[in-house]
């Protein structure tokens, strides 16, 4: 099956009425992330019975072509591992897709072992795909045909997938478990996290070791590399990776060729932008003490350690959990994660009803885990 190329009003429109008319389709993005400083939308791939299509939201407007089609109840949008794209349809195109029916949910609810969508397209279909463009950056234009054919290729096959997937999901009678979890999955991209300025720091490995100049010197590197990667619009890492970034921190470089001579810093970065980075450090190297900024400490808000009660009713209840998702076949996680059996420790609910009121306790966990999972705490509490 062939795909076509969306890059203007004027070629969509063979699109446009075939999504009017569609009660099916299958949906992937590709976003820049790993090349570029913004990890925007940069393709939306789609697939209905009749055809592929590859749509550039970089150079039209796809939120008023997709909208319709991806907000009704009465179209099944099929993706695979669905999480990331439907934040990123919400954030990029304020698209909030409903009918979700995820491959990846699906096998993972079937127990299988391998639930990416290569290897469910190799045992289920017999279909190989190309794993060429993985690391693809989707943002350069133009794309080649190479690219464009393997971008449609994660679509291409969804659909028959799905129906297989469906047809197993409802022969072990839990098409009703993928349900619910695809609507959680859907509630789930709405909610928009509260914006909290993190210490770059945090995000670096083995910074929580540096004294308190180095870790205040180190934010300032990361100020310099974040402000060229935006003007580059280039994944900071692709700047100047982080191990390179901590050893000029300790080399303290009294100048460019210091800086350049550091194992792994790029030699032309250190020429064309190091000026300003030794500038900084140098800066920093001045301070006295008290304008210091050390490692930023953990941060006290939740729950904390819970007490050695809680801790005793969890450890029954994983137990719990670890013999019924073997007696269903699924993985422990899948069943129900970690978190969520030391949440329902802390509530120690006391009813079916108070069970399923936990966050990440569905319907169909509940049915499974429910009566055991009240009687240990009847025992326990």
């Amino acid at each position: 099956m062939p795909h076509f190329h969306i890059q203007s009003p004027s070629d969509a429109e063979g699109l446009r009425a075939e999504l009017a008319g569609t009660r099916r389709l299958a949906l992937d993005c590709e976003a820049a992330g790993f090349h570029r400083y913004s990890d925007r939308l940069c393709l939306v791939q789609l697939t209905t019975e009749r055809g592929t299509w590859v749509i550039d939201p970089l150079v039209l407007d796809a939120s008023e072509l997709l909208r319709v089609p991806l907000e009704s109840r009465s179209v099944t949008v099929v993706m695979h591992g669905a999480d990331f794209d439907l934040r990123l349809l919400r954030r990029d195109l304020d698209i909030g897709l409903q009918g979700l029916f995820d491959t990846q949910i699906a096998a993972q609810l079937l127990g299988a072992e391998a639930v990416g969508l290569s290897a469910l397209l190799e045992s289920r279909l017999g279909v190989r795909l190309s794993k060429k463009y993985q690391r693809a950056d989707w943002a350069e234009r133009p794309l080649s045909d190479a690219m464009l054919e393997y971008a449609a290729d994660d679509t291409r096959y969804l659909l028959p997938l799905a129906d297989q997937l469906k047809s197993e999901l409802e022969a072990a009678g839990r098409a009703a478990w993928a349900e619910e979890e695809c609507r959680a999955l859907e509630r789930a991209a709405e909610v928009s996290e509260p914006a909290e300025p993190e210490d770059p720091v945090a995000r670096i490995r083995g910074a929580s070791r540096l004294s308190a100049r180095q870790i205040t010197a180190l934010r300032e590197a990361l100020a310099w590399r974040d402000q060229i990667a935006r003007a580059k619009d280039r994944a900071p890492f692709r700047i100047v990776a982080d191990g390179p970034l901590i050893e000029a921190v300790a080399a303290a470089p009294r100048d460019v060729r210091d800086l350049a001579a550091i194992k792994g810093f790029p030699t032309r970065m250190a020429r064309e932008e190091g000026a300003d980075l030794v500038r900084r450090l140098q800066m920093v190297a001045g301070l006295p003490d008290r304008e210091l900024r050390p490692y930023p400490r953990p941060s006290k808000r939740g729950p904390g350690r819970p007490a050695p009660e809680t801790e005793d009713l969890a450890e029954e209840l994983k137990k719990i959990r670890n013999r019924r998702a073997a007696e269903v076949g699924l993985p422990k996680g899948t069943l129900l994660a970690n978190a969520v059996v030391l949440d329902v420790a802390r509530s120690a609910p006391r009813s079916l009803q108070e069970l399923r009121a936990i966050e990440g306790m569905r319907l169909w966990k509940a049915e499974i885990l429910g009566k055991d999972f009240l009687e240990a705490i009847r025992s326990c509490v």
